[in-house]
């Protein structure tokens, strides 16, 4: 086996993408927006429109890696390295996955899919009193340095190893 199935490879990149824009829309966008401008409300339907949309691919794409035969662990040559990127990759996971419960939080305890997708009563003056929303931006924050340091274990690979890692998370034959 030489690379994860084609529905992990399609959920990558996908999750990638979307975790991306709803970390930036979430830090850049919404941060900026006082909650009584009205643009906010769209801002936040998007946001947790993708938000759920990623907690519900993250869901697919676990069971699916539990359920298919994956590619033997990455070798980088160093055991730290090795158990490092292991610890990253689940990390990853976790934390995909605490930034969507911090978020379905918030959400909750601010009354938020009355208002965001009901029309019925308006935003809070802030989101700061609500405990869910400091684990959020925690979250986010080592969320944007796993990514970072799951690029640059990427590059690692491309660079020194030279061991044509990529191929494992894209499409073509498995076993091959």
């Amino acid at each position: 086996m030489t690379r994860y199935h084609p529905i992990i490879v399609a959920l990558h990149w996908l999750l990638a993408a979307m975790i991306l824009l709803a970390l930036f829309a979430g830090n850049f966008l919404l941060e900026a927006l006082p909650n009584s401008d009205p643009a906010k409300i769209d801002g936040l339907r998007a946001h947790m429109t993708i938000g759920i949309a990623i907690g519900a691919l993250m869901l697919v794409r676990l069971i699916t890696r539990f359920a298919t035969e994956t590619p033997p662990h990455a070798d980088t040559g160093n055991a730290m390295l090795n158990i490092a990127g292991r610890v990253a990759h689940w990390g990853l996971y976790l934390l995909v996955f605490g930034m969507v419960a911090s978020g379905l939080g918030i959400a909750q305890l601010a009354g938020l899919p009355a208002i965001v997708f009901g029309g019925e009563g308006t935003l809070p003056a802030t989101f700061d009193d609500i405990p869910p929303r400091a684990a959020h931006g925690l979250i986010s924050i080592l969320l944007l340095l796993f990514i970072a340091a799951h690029i640059a274990g990427w590059l690692y690979h491309v660079v020194v190893v030279k061991d044509g890692l990529i191929k494992r998370m894209w499409f073509g034959n498995r076993t091959g």
